[in-house]
């Protein structure tokens, strides 16, 4: 049966490394960083630079155990199949649902952003027109295949390095007073410069910091189409480097031009390092970036769900007619079923009070990175372990738990930490509800077997 799915996914244009980790840069870079990091800053201040740096590594150590056990043995489920042979069947059924459930609040929080950029430009239109239109773009980019995915997405991943890029170049020439003015530097040269808030504030600017790399479970649903599959490490690595690099460097060229405590959360920190520059242009330079890049990462959240519904409705995890494709090309039941997600979200998203909502997508955030324990854990279940291996698996571990315990200690984010637990506690309700079921109804033993050539493979 797996075999068989391996061979449908052959059927789709391979991907060379360096497209792939063009791909996944495309898939990471979002608001979550041109926006989430103004917060991060008024949390933390300069230090935010060691939250985006520690992210960074942590990022890698999760990636590079899912990549691992891509190249073992390629499965379109990527890291919810991976979780189902490690713990057994209501690991992968609990995983795929908190990643669907969790992607889908952030797609609509996502929709609502963009229609709010859009109305930078045309404020007479209601926001729901706007979402209406985004959500529609969407979904013809996903039934454009994944020819078509692959052409918009790496057009946009170029479109958001050039962005940031420019950002840099003109902060640079800002610096030499190329733009006039006399404005002071601010260089943090102690301790407590750099640390204005001691590690309180840094810890829970922490989460923000993986937010600007949430993206890679995407990256493994791509990477089964890589022509070479040991080369899935390398195009991770290439990726997260790049990521790490140019958000360092435009962080700390934003916190060297403004002082952290002038930096707002309800603007972007880039748009306010150069406010006090003869540049109009700049505030719609960067919101049409906020839109590409709000896009960018929908239109990969969007693919990334109705691939796990196909593998849960293929494992009977999920209703099987959501497996169903048609000309085995487009799966039009999940495509169906995702949208009307994406509406109930749109419409919780306009409804309900900002704050509150905001508490769902902080929610559905942390719930990416419980799944990211998973992925660790089935790493260590499937793979015979080198002893630097372990470090780096238990380095990964204890940075993805500092990011997550880091909510509770600031008052932005804790609501978010507890709504997401009562969001775990429901999904654990319902796995085991459909434990019950399963008991009853046993799947085929050669459906749940390991693969033989996957166990303990050392790498």
């Amino acid at each position: 049966m797996e075999m068989k799915t391996n061979a449908k996914e052959k059927q789709e244009k391979p991907l060379k490394w360096w497209q792939l980790s063009l791909l996944g840069i495309a898939c990471t870079i979002g608001t979550g960083f041109f926006l989430g990091s103004s917060i991060a800053i008024s949390m933390a201040g300069p230090s935010v630079i060691f939250s985006f740096i520690l992210a960074a590594l942590g990022t890698y150590f999760v990636y590079e155990a899912l990549a691992k056990m891509t190249i073992a043995n390629p499965q379109k489920g990527s890291f919810r199949t991976y979780a189902k042979k490690a713990y057994g069947r209501w690991a992968g059924f609990s995983c795929g649902w908190v990643y669907w459930a969790s992607e889908m609040l952030i797609i609509g929080s996502q929709m609502t952003a963009l229609s709010i950029f859009t109305r930078f430009w045309f404020p007479g239109i209601p926001l729901w027109i706007f979402a209406s239109v985004y959500a529609l773009l969407g979904f013809v980019v996903i039934l454009t295949g994944t020819k078509g995915f692959d052409r918009i997405e790496n057009l946009l991943a170029v479109l958001k390095i050039a962005a940031i890029l420019m950002f840099i170049i003109l902060a640079t020439l800002a610096l030499f007073g190329i733009f006039g003015g006399n404005k002071e530097v601010s260089f943090p040269t102690t301790f407590d410069s750099f640390f204005p808030n001691g590690f309180r504030g840094i810890l829970p600017s922490f989460i923000y910091g993986f937010y600007g790399f949430a993206g890679i479970e995407i990256i493994g649903l791509l990477a089964i189409r890589l022509e070479k599959m040991e080369e899935a490490t390398k195009a991770g690595k290439v990726m997260l480097f790049t990521l790490a690099i140019i958000y360092v460097s435009s962080i700390g060229l934003a916190l060297i031009m403004v002082p952290w405590k002038d930096f707002t959360t309800s603007e972007s920190p880039f748009v306010q390092a150069l406010s006090e520059y003869a540049l109009p242009f700049v505030p719609h330079v960067f919101n049409g970036v906020f839109i590409i890049a709000g896009f960018s990462t929908m239109v990969a959240s969007l693919f990334a769900v109705i691939r796990i519904l196909v593998t849960l409705g293929e494992d009977r995890d999920a209703p099987a007619v959501l497996a169903k494709k048609i000309k085995k090309v487009i799966a039009l039941p999940a495509i169906a079923v995702t949208l009307l997600g994406v509406i109930i979200s749109v419409i919780l998203s306009l409804l309900l009070p900002g704050n509150i909502y905001e508490y769902f997508t902080t929610a559905a955030g942390l719930m990416l990175l419980y799944n990211w324990f998973f992925i660790l854990g089935s790493y260590g279940r499937l793979h015979e372990m080198t002893t630097l291996d372990n470090v780096k698996r238990a380095f990964g571990f204890l940075l993805v738990l500092l990011a997550i315990s880091g909510t509770l200690f600031h008052g932005t984010s804790r609501p978010g930490f507890y709504v997401s637990i009562i969001f775990i506690v429901v999904i654990a309700i319902v796995t085991l509800f459909m434990r019950h079921f399963w008991k009853k109804n046993p799947p085929d033993p050669k459906e749940e077997a390991p693969d033989s050539i996957f166990t303990k493979i050392k790498l």
